[in-house]
């Protein structure tokens, strides 16, 4: 999975990249508009971006910046990362207004921790469209991540949204087998591949 990287701090008002888009569910139906997403790294944060040019009903207690669990059963962006050394994994869920939600698992869909604990330095931006659509960010302190899950070259991940809500359509950037739509197959996820970028 593509991550583009930067040499010098990345500032959300002027950070501008082409996003990859997603244009199929989960079970190959089309999605139009398709949602977007990027990855990137600058020297301190890692950088998810998720973009859709469509109204989203997100969580009612979903305030911009704050930790809020379930964001799931909504419209949510969310990015997976995994240490496939030791099976250890992350969630991160980003909804369109930038409110935010993590779990570290030990194993698929065993937390790490029983209670939320929100991962350390997540900071969210979030623009509304005015056509209703939406673009959002979420950035990860580098210094975590490397403690946690030994981010680096051999980090796997993966990105999928949750749209649509209360019909939810499920979409997720790599191929993670049959059945019923679980996003929680970090054996699936590919690893990330650095492009550095000027």
């Amino acid at each position: 999975m593509k991550v583009f990287a930067f040499e010098n701090p990345i500032d959300w008002e002027s950070f501008d990249f082409l996003l990859d888009e997603l244009s199929t569910d989960w079970s190959g139906n089309p999605v139009v508009p398709s949602a977007k997403f990027g990855l990137a790294r600058d020297p301190e944060r890692f950088w998810f971006v998720a973009s859709h040019q469509e109204q989203a009903l997100f969580h009612p207690q979903a305030r911009a910046g704050h930790f809020q669990p379930e964001l799931w059963q909504w419209d949510v962006a969310e990015l997976f990362l995994a240490d496939p050394a030791s099976g250890r994994y992350l969630e991160l869920n980003l909804a369109p207004n930038g409110a935010w939600w993590s779990c570290e698992f030990t194993a698929p869909r065993e937390r790490a921790r029983e209670q939320n604990e929100p991962f350390p330095g997540v900071e969210t931006f979030a623009k509304p469209f005015p056509d209703g659509g939406w673009k959002a960010a979420l950035t990860i302190p580098l210094k975590p991540l490397r403690e946690r899950l030994a981010f680096g070259d051999e980090t796997a991940a993966n990105v999928t949204f949750i749209l649509r809500s209360p019909k939810q359509q499920f979409l997720s950037a790599t191929k993670l087998g049959d059945g019923d739509p679980d996003f929680h197959r970090p054996e699936q996820f590919p690893r990330l591949r650095f492009q550095v970028s000027d």
